[in-house]
């Protein structure tokens, strides 16, 4: 489906009458360790929630908490990451193998953790991991792909991370079910695996990919990437976003600083943050959703591992489409309407009777709120965020997301200890029925002459026509 050649570089294809632009070679080979590291943690992942609340008999609260830092450490060196990974004229391989190999040494200390702080803390170190890695790698993917395809190279990534997660939990039920020693012979496995995943990064992965929008000038690139943040109808607006954005540019150059007050003097990045955290206050953590699956639809303990291969699948076949299609309406607006699966997944395991229909049908809502969310958000920030803040701008928007996820599964824990479950999940259903209506006010832009002629009727410049060749950018 997808051709790459081997400098990184965007190839292209025809395929019936029409030209495809590929995905970049570099994408693939990052979508390849993803996919490798995600079949590791995933393995964790899948037994994790089972063991520590049934077997540990870990409390809601005290899961809740144990499930934020394990989620919310890594939000807090995310922007150590994207720091480390602008500075000194780009480091962002470094980095991410920085990240991916202490996620690794972290996969065999779980079999010498059989405490609760020494699992936490275990946990936190590879959290660490994964903060340091994500903003480098989601940078290396746009700055290999061209602006306006962003989305789906986002999406490809995502779908073949999401391939990891779909095998790793069935290989942890296979390891459980053969292994005398399960869980230890799970995190074995898990270990040999992980490491790898850092092998292909560190032999696959070129360390400074071909740029492909090499061919436009610098002034261009900061005014492109500036123009995606601004009010369609607000001239002056963009004269003050491309200054600050100009400025930011080359202070960041000069100094080497988190520099995040200016990326958050440009409005697009500051609403889409705002947003993102917003909606992060409401997001149930992964693990919950699957508790109360187990529970509510009285799923048999042997099979919890594999709950997690329905959002996967559903994740999988959805993360390219809703790359495309993100590309062509808009981000941001895609984005908005993720939330709108998650909201339906929620009402179903509140109202729906038990049963495997149900249950199904929750997870296919769960997954395409992925597809519809985590790659497309990356893609929105890469087209608001100048390429010397790029690693920095995915950093401040993914750590304020992952520090709302990690203050809602505290705030879920504790409201399931206090009311249980249905409540607990009524609240936070309320609360994702008002806060998305509050995002789509907040990112909707103004009426009024559109700024980029290639806009789409969103006012999102990700939202005209693909093959529009005088298009430049993509929000």
């Amino acid at each position: 489906m997808y051709l790459a050649d081997s400098r990184g570089a965007p190839a292209a294809v025809e395929h019936r009458g029409r030209r495809w632009a590929a995905v970049p070679g570099t994408v693939l080979a990052l979508g390849a360790v993803s996919l490798i590291t995600d079949v590791s943690a995933e393995m964790v992942t899948a037994v994790l929630p089972l063991y520590l609340v049934s077997g540990l008999g870990l409390s809601p609260l005290g899961f809740g908490v144990l499930d934020g830092v394990y989620n919310g450490v890594g939000a807090l060196v995310r922007l150590a990451g994207g720091h480390l990974a602008d500075g000194g004229g780009g480091r962002h391989k470094a980095v991410a193998v920085a990240g991916y190999g202490l996620s690794a040494l972290c996969k065999p200390l779980l079999l010498f953790a059989h405490t609760l702080p020494v699992i936490g803390a275990v946990l936190a170190l590879d959290r660490t991991g994964k903060g340091l890695r994500t903003a480098p790698r989601d940078a290396l993917i746009s700055l290999a792909t061209p602006p306006e395809r962003r989305g789906r190279a986002f999406g490809v990534h995502r779908a073949m991370d999401t391939t990891g997660a779909l095998c790793g939990p069935v290989l942890a039920f296979l390891v459980l079910g053969v292994a005398a020693e399960g869980y230890d012979a799970v995190f074995t496995v898990s270990s040999c695996v992980a490491v790898l995943g850092v092998v292909v990064l560190v032999l696959f992965v070129p360390g400074r990919p071909a740029r492909a929008d090499a061919n436009v000038s610098a002034a261009a690139g900061i005014e492109a990437d500036v123009n995606a943040n601004i009010n369609a109808a607000d001239t002056a607006a963009h004269t003050t976003s491309a200054a600050d954005a100009a400025d930011a540019r080359g202070t960041a150059a000069s100094s080497g600083p988190l520099r995040v007050t200016a990326l958050l003097r440009m409005p697009g990045v500051r609403r889409l943050a705002a947003c993102a955290v917003l909606l992060g206050l409401t997001t149930v953590s992964d693990s919950f959703v699957y508790l109360l699956l187990q529970r509510r639809f009285e799923v048999p303990a042997q099979w919890f591992p594999l709950l997690p291969l329905g959002t996967a699948a559903a994740f999988l076949l959805l993360a390219v489409p809703a790359g495309v299609v993100a590309d062509r309406i808009g981000r941001r607006r895609l984005f908005l309407l993720g939330h709108l699966a998650l909201l339906g997944a929620y009402g179903l395991v509140l109202a729906a009777p038990g049963g495997p229909l149900p249950a199904v049908a929750v997870l296919v809502l769960h997954g395409a709120f992925y597809a519809a969310t985590d790659g497309v958000l990356a893609a929105a920030v890469t087209g608001l965020v100048p390429e010397a803040l790029r690693a920095r701008g995915l950093a401040l928007v993914g750590t304020g997301q992952a520090l709302a996820r990690f203050a809602c599964s505290i705030a879920f824990g504790a409201a399931w200890t206090a009311w249980g479950d249905g409540p607990a999940l009524a609240v936070a259903a309320a609360g994702l029925a008002i806060s998305t209506p509050a995002a789509i006010a907040a990112l909707r832009p103004s009426a009024g002459p559109s700024v980029d002629p290639s806009a789409g009727p969103s006012g999102d410049p990700s939202a005209g026509s693909s093959a529009s060749p005088s298009r430049q950018r993509a929000t």
